[in-house]
């Protein structure tokens, strides 16, 4: 079934009224009709006069009824330049604590855009809340103490925060719009936004990911409207467009401003135009005559464009698409895009023929009618209504050009969803190991929505009528911690000594006492714990009996000290050597070779002394060794042998005894002499020499007894 639609593009120099037939995806342009306005009735979009722009309106209407019959119902946009975008950001504090429900998020995105609502009032004081429509927001990015993060949910970190950038219609626009149809004896059947019709239908969704620049150059005024991160991020508007180009050729030639009007149009279209002036005087202008003529006013309004599309965009676009009639302002295009230092194919004029599923049999070919048709299509398919619901028995009114939820409703209510939130529990501080610690309370609820009486989220959709009542949440509790989930679960170890298998455990500690795992940590308490770590701290903690484990043994000799590894115990994991320091691991395999006890004599090994001073001789032609004490050893006043043994921490002393020389006679000390059988005299040698007993002997001397009868 063919359905017939109505649409008004309400410009600053003209009302454009267009017929389009819908069957399915198809349209077509039945027939349109454009007039302009007798005075200015019309500023930079905004209706001035109400009953003027009523009566251009009821023309235009009454032109295109005498084929199509009576209209009442049309298909309108509210100016473009008359949006606002302001960006904002909300902030919650997480205390490591994440987030875990979606609403809590939608609820931080909704307090961003009433941060970026305050702000727009704060900007122009006399204004309210209710003065403005929030017709929409887009989150630019979330974060997580200051990085940017893809999804808030289960994250953990201080704090948590969300950027939009919302956007705001004033009330007057629609108003004053709305008031200049009711006149023309016209109902909405749909409402849209110039920028966002035009948008709708040369830049789809699929494209907004990208920047974009829309210029929709007019007569009095160009909109500008920006895409980015998959929606219309920015609008604005430049006080200038084709009527300066007229005033030019008006102000050149002594030409009344339509008669102007008319020749700029003439020779865009046929290159060159005849025109008679003021005076009666005729003039053939070229379109080569027409740029010379308007370059500077060209450059003038290229520049006024570069510039508010910085501003809003804060750097140059990927491409930019212009529409409208003045869009065909001679090399506006080259003029702009060396501007921007872009390319040249990266800005150019987008017509009629742009727009998919279009027949365009019926209409010129160019951009004058890019926003009339937009609208028309635009606004069938994406209309908008208002609806008025109640918040905490407030009445509300409100613009919908979306799907409105029950957010919606609470940003235009003025309602800070931050200070419906439940306050944070009371923090407790405890001590950990030394260290001390902040434990923050628990997070307060949410606030409780309700909907028509039950229970609801941010998200839920309303209608006309709907009564939505919102109470704040429940405040936090103090922190409810145990120390399992304070320290967490440490992995148990099991190990093998002597074969045997040991598992170890943490050992946990509330002020002083033991406690369980369990334990509900309290405001203050001061925490310790320990998990067995080091093979010597195992050994110790198993009571080896004492004297088999020695990790280090070390006396003092003289007060210095001394260690001997003799006395100390030999570790061996998995039959590797290893120390007392060295870090247990899951299913380490322990073994010990117990300590030997040291004595006097491994001290002088170790020091390189010896206990005894000695000589080798001979005797009768057997060797013997003369020897005597040269060291002194005490321990606390007792004389020690070099066989004494030795206690870990000894105290020892050790002094040189003075040496006295050997002599003959000292080696019958050290050799037994059989006299039973031995009669007669005897004679003693030394080296062959006959000596006497007290004859000084050396090392390496030989001597001899030998008997006479």
């Amino acid at each position: 079934m063919k359905k017939r639609i109505f649409a008004l593009d309400i410009g600053t120099r003209s009302v454009t009224g267009i017929i389009l037939q819908k069957q399915e995806h198809t349209y077509t342009v039945c027939d349109f009709h454009v007039e302009e306005h007798r005075e200015r009735s019309m500023l930079d979009g905004q209706i001035h006069n109400v009953r003027a722009v009523a009566d251009v309106i009821t023309n235009v209407k009454s032109a295109l009824e005498k084929k199509y019959g009576t209209l009442t119902n049309v298909c309108v946009a509210a100016a473009g330049r008359s949006l606002i975008t302001k960006r904002a950001k909300a902030t919650i504090q997480l205390d490591q604590q994440p987030i875990t429900k979606e609403q809590t998020v939608k609820h931080l995105e909704l307090s961003a855009v009433q941060s970026a609502q305050f702000n727009l009032a704060q900007e122009n004081e006399q204004n309210a809340y209710k003065d403005y429509y929030c017709v929409g927001y887009s989150v630019l990015h979330y974060a997580l103490d200051g990085e940017m993060i893809g999804s808030l949910i289960d994250q953990s970190g201080r704090q948590a925060s969300v950027e939009v950038i919302a956007t705001f219609l004033p009330k007057v626009v629609i108003d004053s719009l709305l008031s200049a149809l009711n006149h023309a004896q016209l109902s909405v059947e749909a409402l849209t936004l110039e920028p966002i019709a035009a948008i709708h239908i040369l830049i789809p969704e699929s494209m907004r990911r990208l920047n974009v620049a829309l210029v929709d150059i007019g007569a009095g005024t160009s909109d500008i409207a920006l895409t980015k991160y998959g929606t219309v991020v920015a609008y604005g508007m430049v006080p200038m467009a084709g009527d300066k180009i007229t005033e030019v050729l008006s102000d050149a030639y002594l030409l009344d401003f339509p008669v102007a009007e008319q020749t700029k149009r003439n020779i865009a279209l046929n290159g060159k135009d005849t025109v008679q002036d003021i005076l009666g005087f005729e003039h053939s202008i070229t379109y080569e005559q027409l740029v010379q003529d308007t370059t500077p006013v060209i450059d003038e309004l290229a520049s006024a464009l570069t510039e508010e599309i910085l501003t809003l965009n804060e750097r140059p676009p990927q491409a930019v698409m212009l529409i409208g009639g003045g869009s065909q302002t001679p090399n506006i295009a080259e003029f702009l895009a060396k501007k921007l230092q872009l390319p040249n194919n990266r800005v150019a004029v987008r017509d009629v023929q742009a727009i998919q599923n279009l027949n365009t049999e019926q209409i010129p070919s160019g951009p004058d009618f890019v926003t009339p048709i937009g609208i028309a299509m635009s606004a069938h398919q994406n209309p908008i209504h208002y609806v008025t619901v109640t918040v905490n028995k407030k009445k509300v009114r409100m613009f919908e050009l979306k799907q409105l939820t029950v957010g919606d409703c609470l940003i235009q209510a003025g309602i800070d969803v931050n200070k419906m939130y439940g306050k944070p529990g009371l923090a407790i501080f405890i001590t950990v190991n030394g260290k001390q610690m902040t434990i923050s309370g628990q997070l307060g609820q949410p606030p409780h929505i309700y909907l028509n009486g039950e229970r609801t989220n941010v998200d839920a959709p309303i209608k006309n009528g709907d009564i939505i009542d919102i109470q704040k949440g429940l405040d936090g509790n103090q922190p409810n911690v145990t120390l399992r989930q304070l320290i967490g679960d440490i992995p148990k170890v099991t190990v093998y000594f002597q074969d045997k298998p040991y598992q170890l455990h943490p050992t946990y500690y509330v002020n002083g006492q033991e406690k369980a795992r369990e334990y509900i940590i309290k405001d203050k308490d001061s925490i310790t714990w320990k998990q067995t770590q080091t093979v010597g701290e195992f050994l110790s903690n198993i009571q080896v009996p004492e004297g088999e484990l020695n990790f280090s043994f070390s006396i003092y000799v003289n007060g210095e000290k001394v260690n001997i590894e003799k006395g100390e115990t030999e570790i061996y994991i998995n039959d590797k050597p290893a120390e007392a320091s060295t870090q247990l691991q899951n299913n380490d395999h322990i073994k010990i070779k117990r300590a030997k006890t040291p004595r006097i004599k491994d001290l002088l090994y170790l020091r390189g002394e010896k206990f005894w001073h000695s000589i080798d001789i001979t005797f009768n032609d057997e060797p013997v060794t003369l020897k005597q004490q040269q060291l002194i050893i005490t321990r606390d006043s007792e004389t020690l042998t070099e066989e004494s043994l030795l206690h870990n921490g000894d105290h020892i002393m050790i002094e040189a005894k003075p040496l006295k020389t050997f002599i003959f006679q000292d080696v019958f000390r050290f050799i037994d002499i059989d006299l039973s059988n031995v009669s007669g005299t005897y004679q003693i040698y030394k080296n062959n020499e006959r000596t006497s007993f007290d004859e000084v002997i050396n090392h390496g001397d030989s001597l001899r007894l030998e008997w006479t009868n």
